[in-house]
C-alpha cells in the first residue's frame, strides 16, 4: 500500500517533533539522600514525594537510604557521600563545633520540638521531674535525650548528676524498663512508647516526660544539605524542599495513605504499628504553636540562639556556633505553602 504526500505529512511532523522533545529535556539531578534511620513511619513524606513524582516534577532523581543514626546522617552530608540528609540539628550543632567550616547547613526545620523525653513506669512514681533525683536511667551513649540531660536538668532545678547513667544498646533499653531493671530510659518518645508496647507493657503504664514541654528549646530533626549542592545547585535544594514540603503536607493531611509508601518500601513493617509512630510524631513534633504561626520548615532566629546555646552547653562543645553557619531560610518555599490549619 502506497502513502500520498498528504497522509504522509502528519507522520512526519508527529515522528519529528515528539523525539524532539525528549532529546532536548534536561536530564534528572541525582540526589544521593539519607534518612537518620531505618524505614518507619516518619519516614513516609520522604517516600511519598518520591513514590507519587514530586521529587521528579523538580526536575530531581532522588535515591532513599536507610541511615544509622542522626551523627552518621551528618558525616554522610559533610562527606559528600550524600547530598542531602535527615538528621537531629542538635547532632549538627556538634559537628560544626567539632568540625568547623563543614558548611553542612540545615534548610527545613522538619521537628519543630526535639523528641527526646524521659520514660518511665507508673509503677516507679515518677510523675514529675524532681521524682527522678537519684533514679537510674538507661540510654545508648550517644542518645540525644542523655546527651541533653543537663538542659532538661537545669530547666528542672536538677543537678546534672542526680541521675545514675546505665549505657546499652538501643534494642536492650527498653527491654530494661520493662524488666524494671532500671527507673526510667531517656529516647524518642515516638518510639520508646511503641517498643515499650511491643514489649508486653500497657499504655496506661507508660509515663512520659517531653523534654519540650519541661523547658527545653531544641528544635529536632531538620533538612540538611551539603555545602557543595548549596553552593553549586542551589535550584537543586530549592526543589527537594519544595517537594518534601508538598509531601509533609499531604501526609498531615492524610497520614493513613501516607504510611502505604513506608510498607510499599518494606513490605515487612507492621503498617498499623507504623501509621501510630508516624501520627505520635507529627502530633508531637511537627504540628507546634511556632508551626502553626510561621509556617512549616521554619524557625523562630531568637529561639535558634537560645536553643544552640543550649544545646552547646549540654554537650559541653568547647564552641558556640553561628545560628547562621548552621542553617538557612533561603530555601524555603512561601509561607502561605507552608502554613498548616
Amino acid at each position: 500500500m502506497q502513502l500520498n504526500r498528504r497522509a504522509l505529512l502528519p507522520l512526519l511532523a508527529s515522528t519529528f517533533l515528539f523525539p524532539a522533545s525528549a532529546i532536548f529535556a534536561a536530564p534528572a539531578d541525582k540526589v544521593r539522600f539519607t534518612l537518620d534511620w531505618r524505614i518507619e513511619g516518619p519516614a513516609a513524606p520522604f517516600l511519598l514525594a518520591r513514590d507519587k513524582g514530586y521529587f521528579a516534577e523538580e526536575g530531581l532523581d532522588v535515591s532513599i537510604d536507610v541511615g544509622t543514626g542522626s551523627a552518621g546522617a551528618v558525616t554522610r552530608v559533610a562527606s559528600g557521600a550524600y547530598d542531602i540528609g535527615f538528621a537531629d540539628f542538635n547532632a549538627l550543632i556538634e559537628y560544626e563545633a567539632k568540625t568547623p567550616g563543614s558548611r553542612v547547613q540545615g534548610v527545613y526545620m522538619v521537628y519543630n520540638t526535639t523528641p527526646a523525653a524521659v520514660i518511665s513506669l507508673k509503677k516507679t512514681a515518677i510523675n514529675r521531674p524532681a521524682d527522678l533525683a537519684g533514679k537510674t536511667l538507661a540510654a545508648p551513649i550517644f542518645d540525644a535525650g542523655r546527651k541533653g540531660w543537663p538542659a532538661f536538668a537545669k530547666s528542672n532545678q536538677l543537678a546534672p548528676n542526680a541521675v545514675t547513667w546505665q549505657t546499652v544498646e538501643p534494642a536492650l533499653r527498653e527491654t530494661l524498663l520493662a524488666r524494671g531493671d532500671v527507673d526510667a530510659i531517656t529516647g524518642f518518645s515516638f518510639t520508646s512508647v511503641l517498643n515499650l508496647e511491643s514489649r508486653g507493657v500497657k499504655p496506661d503504664e507508660i509515663r512520659v516526660m517531653p523534654y519540650a514541654t519541661h523547658g527545653v528549646e531544641a528544635y529536632g530533626n531538620t533538612l540538611i544539605a551539603s555545602s557543595a549542592l548549596i553552593r553549586d545547585k542551589p535550584k537543586v535544594v530549592a526543589g527537594f524542599v519544595r517537594a518534601f514540603n508538598r509531601a509533609l503536607k499531604e501526609t498531615l493531611a492524610n497520614p493513613e495513605a501516607a504510611v502505604t509508601h513506608v510498607k510499599r518500601q518494606d513490605p515487612l513493617i507492621n503498617e498499623a504499628l507504623e501509621l501510630r509512630r508516624l501520627k505520635l510524631a507529627l502530633a508531637a513534633c511537627v504540628v507546634t504553636p511556632e508551626t502553626r504561626s510561621a509556617g512549616l520548615g521554619a524557625v523562630n532566629p531568637e529561639r535558634m540562639r537560645r536553643a544552640i546555646e543550649e544545646t552547646s552547653t549540654a554537650y559541653g562543645l568547647s564552641s558556640t556556633p553561628a545560628a547562621e553557619v548552621l542553617y538557612t531560610s533561603a530555601f524555603l518555599p512561601p509561607k502561605p505553602v507552608r502554613m498548616i490549619k
